[in-house]
């Protein structure tokens, strides 16, 4: 036997069980159900009486009054009244009938409870059991007198057992709108209005209760009010927990769909009315068939057979919009179980976008694909991986060379030292600067850049320290120094050699004391600034001409670092070049991809004099002047007369000598202690001894220089 068979027995046989009569109409009042007592007393068989209406039963009933009998009990849910039942020998005998509504699967049936009048004691058995049962209370109010009578229900809703809690003058204050209770009762003492609302109480948390009462009139005076109370709370609650599942699902941006296992759209969000172009009134009836006509029933069933048995699938499937369209959805099919039936909820959603991207990177990969089988002598140089580091401020190297700088740049980036940059024009000092900035403590704070050589001699004390408004003619208004405005940061001032040998002493005290007088100005400013200066000018020479303060040169050069040439790390042009090509065909818009291999070849064998920013410039031009997917060989690369042998430049061994003994030079030779070579080149003494005797310095060299 299975469960819905048993339960329908089950609740056969509570029916059959009550000490009452009971029976269940439709709506045309056709009796569908009796109990045993019920036909006992009428004097039917079941079969029979199945086979009467409420007309055969009550003589007095009419089809005009049972429909307005059936919108009461409709409306109200519970209904008590007085009739007169005749049996099947033709005898009438008086009842009292309480008459509930049902509504269940879509079936509407009242259900009455008869009992004969003359039974007292057995129906006020009847009456309380009901309403226990039905969770109801009933009261009723005496105008005439001010008496009020409640069942034992109606007080324990309240949670009272005084009548007198009851009474409207009290009863209102257990409500939290209790000015709408009071107007309530006002309208039904009054005007004889019947009211039958959904009350909130202040309790915490609140109860909802259901209230309704009609007036008794004697003519046109109200002299009795009879009202039941209702809690409705567990009920209200799952009203307000489904709306607001519904709110969630109709406000989502993916479509959602509930298909029950006919395939019938049981409920949907409003993302479907709004991406696939149908109405309401259209997905109201629809079901799976009607939104895809590709579905057969035959491969319905099976799919949703899988979605119980696995609980959830996510697959990928086409959706067709109402004007023929389709568009890509991924989508996840959830089993729900609910009152003993499966359900789909399918969470769908649009992947035109994705598929959109996919679709471009298969046809990238294709066309590299193609490039790949037609450039094969090209491809054997591009195959070799290439082994590069690229920091933060896009410094490229591969090169054992600049890696020594690098090196220099990450040793004292986190400490507050000064630091002084040295090199050929085009070398990337200021990004060297920039790393040094972003891998400080100060990174958090600005970088501020000044050029002092782009800057006119007469404004460069005004742009570093700033004015006061009428400091000089043409200062019409205050104006806030770079120094200022880098304070808590870092100050890059490159070109250093450029700056004026009356400013430099100003320069000097912002290093030694952190402070400085802007033009004009009454207030000594102080400033916390690390300073990283940058030049491509001996400054040693420059102090031998006067042209550099001493002083300052040795306060800048605290930690200096050589930016070496281009021509002293080949190994990358090749990284540097295709980060340029790359770089200018975006903004081109050309299509270059790479560098032929006769292309490396020839800028390999360039000296580069105008070092990185040459070769930036370089390729900026031949992107301009070639086409193609490969960058080959053609006008723009420099003429041969330009171009130098390896012979031109010195071994790594030979650079690093140089740099030792300039190095000792400025420690006056001195290897050891905190202020010797060593430290500066941050080796260990006996390291660098071992180094000066392989490489042949002695100390002779330097008196030489």
């Amino acid at each position: 036997m299975n469960q819905d068979k048993q339960e329908s027995l089950v609740k056969e046989w509570l029916v059959e069980a009550l000490p009452y009569e009971v029976m269940w109409m439709n709506e045309d009042g056709n009796i569908v159900y009796a109990n045993t007592k019920f036909c006992d007393r009428l004097g039917y068989k079941k079969s029979e009486v199945v086979k009467l209406s409420v007309f055969d039963i009550n003589s007095t009933v009419t089809s005009e009054s049972w429909k307005s009998h059936w919108e009461i009990v409709k409306k109200n849910k519970v209904h008590s009244f007085k009739g007169t039942h005749k049996n099947k020998t033709g005898k009438f005998y008086e009842v009292e009938v309480i008459a509930q509504f049902f509504s269940n699967n879509g079936k509407k049936l009242v259900c009455a409870i008869v009992n004969d009048i003359s039974q007292s004691s057995f129906y006020k058995n009847l009456m309380d059991h009901t309403q226990t049962i039905a969770h109801v209370g009933g009261w009723k109010l005496n105008l005439q007198d001010g008496s009020l009578l409640a069942t034992t229900e109606a007080l324990k809703i309240f949670n009272t057992e005084d009548t007198d809690d009851l009474t409207p003058a009290k009863i209102l204050h257990y409500f939290k709108d209790s000015e709408k209770v009071k107007n309530l009762f006002r309208g039904v003492m009054r005007k004889a209005s019947s009211y039958d609302e959904i009350l909130e109480t202040k309790e915490n948390p609140p109860r909802y209760i259901r209230a309704s009462a009609k007036p008794v009139l004697k003519g046109d005076k109200v002299y009795k009010i009879v009202g039941v109370y209702q809690d409705v709370t567990q009920q209200k609650t799952k009203e307000n927990a489904l709306q607001l599942y519904k709110e969630i699902i109709d406000n989502a941006e993916d479509m959602i769909y509930v298909y029950n296992r006919n395939g019938d759209i049981i409920h949907y969000s409003n993302s479907l009315i709004k991406q696939l172009g149908f109405s309401n009134k259209h997905l109201d009836t629809y079901n799976i068939y009607d939104l895809d006509p590709g579905v057969t029933p035959e491969w319905w069933a099976s799919h949703f057979d899988e979605i119980v048995t696995k609980g959830s699938l996510r697959f990928e499937w086409l959706v067709i919009r109402k004007d023929g369209t389709k568009f890509p959805v991924d989508i996840t099919a959830n089993h729900l179980r609910y009152n003993n039936e499966d359900y789909n909820c399918a969470v769908v959603r649009d992947v035109t976008e994705r598929k959109i991207r996919d679709l471009k990177l298969y046809e990238a990969l294709e066309e590299i694909k193609s490039l790949k089988e037609r450039l094969e002598n090209e491809n054997e140089y591009l195959q070799e991986e290439i082994s590069s580091k690229i920091n933060a401020d896009n410094i490229i190297c591969r090169s054992d060379a600049y890696e020594k700088v690098l090196e220099q740049v990450n040793q004292v980036a986190p400490t507050e030292t000064t630091v002084l940059i040295t090199g050929e024009s085009g070398t990337g000092k200021e990004l060297l600067a920039s790393a040094l900035h972003t891998n400080s403590l100060r990174k958090d704070r600005p970088l501020i850049k000044i050029n002092c050589a782009t800057l006119p001699k007469e404004l460069i004390e005004s742009e570093l320290f700033g004015h006061k408004k009428g400091a000089f003619t043409g200062a019409i208004a205050d104006k806030v120094g770079k120094f200022s405005l880098a304070d808590g940061g870092t100050i890059f001032l490159d070109e250093i050699g450029e700056m004026p040998i009356d400013l430099q002493s100003k320069l000097l005290r912002v290093l030694q004391e952190g402070e400085f007088d802007e033009l004009g100005g009454t207030k000594t400013i102080k400033v916390d600034v690390r300073v990283i200066a940058a030049t491509n000018r001996n400054l040693e020479e420059m102090i031998k001409e006067g042209a550099f303060r001493e002083d300052l040169y040795y306060r800048l050069n605290v930690f200096p670092i050589y930016n070496i040439p281009l021509r002293a790390r080949k190994e990358d042009i090749p990284l540097l070049a295709q980060y340029f090509l790359e770089k200018y065909s975006a903004k081109a818009g050309k299509a270059f991809k790479r560098l032929s291999k006769k292309t490396i070849t020839a800028l390999m064998a360039y000296s580069f004099p105008g070092n990185i920013r040459e070769l930036e410039n370089l390729i900026e031009r031949a992107v301009i002047v070639e086409s193609g997917t490969t960058l080959n060989p053609g006008q723009w690369i420099p003429n041969t007369d330009v171009l130098v042998s390896a012979d031109d430049f010195k071994s790594f061994e030979a650079m690093q000598r140089d740099y030792i003994i300039k190095t000792l030079n400025y420690t006056n030779w001195r290897v050891s202690g905190n202020k010797g070579a060593a430290t500066i080149l941050n080796m260990k003494d006996k390291t660098l001894f071992a180094k000066m005797k392989r490489l042949g310095i002695e100390k002779q060299v330097g008196l030489k220089r």
